[in-house]
């Protein structure tokens, strides 16, 4: 394998031309499908890459319940410096392993307590709360259709865990016209109908997997608040009364209460959300031309992302092979 095996560690560099790129040319739907992918297809490989490595720094621990002949110099030979790469993938594992654990437990437990907090009123898909602060998001659906859950909605009381809800609070909304309350919640509702908050989820994760690709967790933070943004203009037929509604919004909403709900508000370029609704609506194209600065970038992060795989699965089938030759029978 060689320094081969290494490749998917830094291959996610190729992500950030595309990823800078395609927040300013792309339509914001093909941009924040291109990016999630890239994300995860390189944070998948990289993980291959370290669980690779690690197998040959365990194996020379003392002690370690893997068969003697994996330790064997030639299967340290697969790998440069195996002494101190293969020790030093075990921690480093073990740290991507406990970050994305604990993404999802506080992804998880943060949305069931919004469904619970949500538990007395009733089961509409718009919830208004009588709150001082004034925010607004998309609470993405949480636990099992059916069940207790789905009586208490199906009577008109209680969360609707089968579907997701717009959550605003009454001091949001007395902040707002009512062309931008309909501008807010059409806003949400596109979170909500493209499930926005695995796109956040998958990125943030591909991000604790190798830190190269925060780039693209911020990238596509923004691409799908654009996308909903464009969804918004759409339904209500005026790009300006959105860009209003962010505006306002955004100077007095304190944001959502995780990265991965998405909100009208959302931490970010506000100013660039703002400009692009007072501009022309994005073209939309599945892939950008070839021969424009765009698509050589796309094209690049495409070619980084298939070499990275090409490499990770090189690298897989090679290790298996010499460490099955290892194996005594």
């Amino acid at each position: 394998m060689g320094v081969f095996v290494f490749l998917p560690l830094v291959l996610p560099l190729t992500a950030w031309p595309v990823a800078r790129l395609a927040e300013q040319h792309l339509h914001p739907r093909t941009a924040t499908r291109l990016l999630t992918v890239l994300a995860v297809v390189l944070a998948l490989c990289s993980t291959v890459c370290l669980a690779l490595v690690m197998v040959v720094g365990t194996a020379q621990l003392p002690g370690n319940p893997l068969p003697d002949g994996w330790s064997d110099p030639e299967v340290r030979a697969a790998v440069p410096h195996d002494e101190i790469v293969g020790k030093a993938a075990i921690p480093a594992l073990c740290a991507v392993v406990v970050a994305c654990a604990r993404t999802v437990r506080r992804h998880g437990r943060v949305r069931r307590r919004a469904h619970l907090a949500l538990a007395g009123l009733r089961g509409t898909e718009v919830a208004v709360l009588p709150d001082g602060e004034p925010y607004a998001y998309a609470l993405p659906p949480g636990g099992r259709r059916g069940g207790a859950g789905s009586r208490a909605g199906a009577d008109g009381r209680g969360p609707r865990r089968g579907r997701g809800r717009v959550v605003v609070t009454t001091a949001l909304l007395a902040r707002l016209r009512p062309g931008e309350r309909r501008a807010l919640f059409a806003h949400e509702r596109a979170h909500l109908a493209a499930r926005h908050d695995r796109f956040l989820l998958a990125v943030q994760l591909a991000a604790r997997a190798n830190p190269f690709l925060w780039p693209l967790r911020s990238a596509v933070a923004y691409t799908a608040e654009r996308w909903a943004d464009e969804e918004a203009a759409r339904v209500i037929g005026s790009r300006r009364t959105v860009a209003r509604a962010i505006g306002k919004a955004a100077l007095v909403s304190r944001g959502t209460p995780h990265p991965t709900f998405a909100g009208l508000a959302a931490p970010g370029p506000v100013p660039r959300r703002v400009a692009a609704l007072l501009g022309p609506a994005p073209a939309v194209r599945h892939w950008p031309p070839a021969f424009t600065a765009v698509g050589l970038a796309a094209w690049g992060a495409a070619a980084g992302t298939a070499l990275s795989a090409m490499s990770s699965a090189n690298a897989a089938v090679t290790m298996v092979l010499i460490l099955h030759a290892a194996t005594p029978l």
